[in-house]
């Protein structure tokens, strides 16, 4: 516990990715920096699920990159896209089964960080979180603030054109505040 909330703990993750992220939704991500903390409410979340999905990291295999995927749950996979914007994912399921949910969208107290490299940035995450468990130990983590999404939408993953069919799976999931 901190701040008397629930922190999420490996186990929450190490379950089927498709219902993590609509769990994951509602929940809150936590950063702490030295002295000051930023945190956010998940609004916006991406399945990519083991080495069959065309639009997964892991469908080429295992590599340098995305070998954390391969890891236990609850692991953060940090990678950097076109040289400039920081993505964050959290792992799932079973060791050596590579899935990850990545983060989309936070709603802060003072603004909405619509877009992963937007959130990355405005909650200072890069690469050293890579390979970190998602605890307060580490300085990035969720909790659960007991809040309920009635209202969860469900579409097309964004930015995988190139993953044929795959493209087209359900596998993204917000809420958005006009309901």
């Amino acid at each position: 516990m901190t701040n008397g909330m629930s922190v999420l703990s490996k186990e929450f993750f190490h379950r089927p990715t498709l219902e993590v992220c609509r769990e994951l939704l509602g929940k809150v991500l936590i950063r702490k920096k030295g002295k000051e903390t930023f945190s956010g409410w998940v609004t916006e979340v991406e399945a990519y699920v083991g080495m069959k999905d065309k639009a997964c990291h892991a469908a080429c295999g295992k590599t340098e990159r995305n070998k954390v995927m391969f890891e236990e749950a609850g692991l953060w996979y940090v990678y950097l896209v076109y040289g400039m914007y920081w993505m964050l994912n959290i792992v799932t399921e079973a060791k050596d089964f590579p899935a990850a949910i990545l983060i989309r969208g936070i709603q802060t107290h003072e603004k909405h960080l619509n877009g992963p490299g937007k959130l990355t940035k405005g909650f200072s995450i890069d690469k050293k979180f890579n390979e970190k468990l998602a605890l307060p130990q580490t300085g990035l983590w969720f909790e659960d603030h007991g809040v309920r999404l009635p209202k969860i939408k469900q579409g097309k993953r964004i930015g995988i054109g190139y993953a044929g069919p795959w493209r087209h799976k359900p596998w993204r999931f917000y809420v958005r505040a006009d309901g």
